[in-house]
């Protein structure tokens, strides 16, 4: 397993070593010892699971109390991943880092708590599978808007540039009016 930095240091890419023959490939995907080693010392308490259509995008993301951390794979298809510093007190605070992960390059994206995250499905359909390490607390959930300007993501949106959202991301605020952590 390789952990490659970010230009922000606490945002990590896992790529996981992959055995592979005519019959198929094997690959860990979390192995605790080896991410205490590089740092990545967390505890998981749920895992979920979403499938979304192309110029799906979900997020910008996060929960105020309870704030998780992400571990964060495709096994279908391919997303543009991203994690915002959302830490006040961080020389990164308001900068991003995106990635793509896909089913065929296999990579992960540890995405720390204090941190808003979201993807865009660039492909026909993208299965979406992360680790959490607190629970899902629906009354901290906060959501930064995907397109806020001072953030500038540069978003790989399909022709027509409007992404499909949910009610709760098109009410989203920008980073300058959310509620942030110190």
């Amino acid at each position: 397993m390789k952990f490659i930095e970010t230009r922000i240091p606490d945002v990590v890419i896992v790529e996981p070593t992959v055995y592979g023959d005519e019959r198929g490939f094997f690959m860990e995907t979390w192995e605790r010892r080896k991410f205490a080693a590089a740092g990545l010392d967390w505890a998981f308490v749920q895992d979920n699971h979403s499938r979304s259509v192309c110029g799906t995008l979900r997020g910008l993301h996060y929960q105020i109390e309870q704030p998780q951390g992400k571990l964060v794979r495709v096994t279908q298809g391919a997303v543009f991943d991203v994690a915002v510093d959302i830490r006040r007190s961080s020389p990164t605070f308001g900068q991003w880092v995106g990635v793509e992960l896909s089913a065929e390059n296999k990579r992960q994206l540890w995405v720390p708590p204090h941190f808003a995250h979201g993807f865009y499905v660039t492909s026909e359909v993208a299965e979406f599978q992360y680790k959490c390490t607190d629970f899902y607390a629906p009354e901290h959930e906060r959501s930064i808007r995907w397109d806020d300007p001072e953030l500038g993501i540069e978003w790989p949106l399909a022709e027509g540039g409007e992404p499909l959202l949910s009610d709760k991301d098109r009410a989203a605020l920008v980073l300058a009016d959310a509620e942030v952590y110190e």
